[in-house]
């Protein structure tokens, strides 16, 4: 079974959290509790996601973090990438094989092919697609008098 780790995972979560919230900067503490996840486990997301440059943190007083741009602008496959390093379904798909049998190989052809495949899904794929909908809220209706002058 292929997997992307908990971690991948989780990153995702505290990505589309940052997403559907444009233009705000929050704290590590408050993307936890917006994710439903444990603080630590945030904070140690977020320094993968910052070194790829998905998000940067804000120092001061009204610090925290934000996505560093749009929501459609980031695709899965840089979060894949961010938090796991290079995709490689088998280790003769990575560019920089350490398999001594990949000149001998029938098998390598193919597995590049689906790991292109795979890597080109998670790039048509971004943040904004992947974003929960917004709950329907009940607004009420305002009725405003008016006198209609003929």
């Amino acid at each position: 079974m292929l997997r992307v780790t908990k971690l991948t995972d989780y990153a995702t979560v505290v990505l589309t959290v940052l997403a559907a919230r444009p233009g705000e900067v929050l704290s590590a503490t408050e993307l936890a509790e917006f994710a439903s996840l444990e603080p630590p486990t945030v904070s140690k997301l977020l320094k993968p996601l910052a070194q790829a440059g998905l998000v940067e943190g804000l120092r001061g007083v009204r610090g925290g973090y934000r996505l560093t741009r749009r929501p459609d602008q980031i695709s899965l496959f840089e979060v894949v990438e961010a938090m796991e390093g290079p995709l490689g379904l088998t280790e003769c798909a990575h560019d920089h094989s350490q398999c001594g049998r990949e000149l001998q190989c029938g098998a390598r052809s193919s597995w590049r092919m689906i790991n292109n495949v795979v890597s080109d899904a998670l790039r048509k794929v971004t943040l904004a697609q992947i974003l929960p909908p917004l709950p329907l809220v009940d607004v009420p209706r305002r009725v405003i008098a008016a006198d209609v002058v003929s």
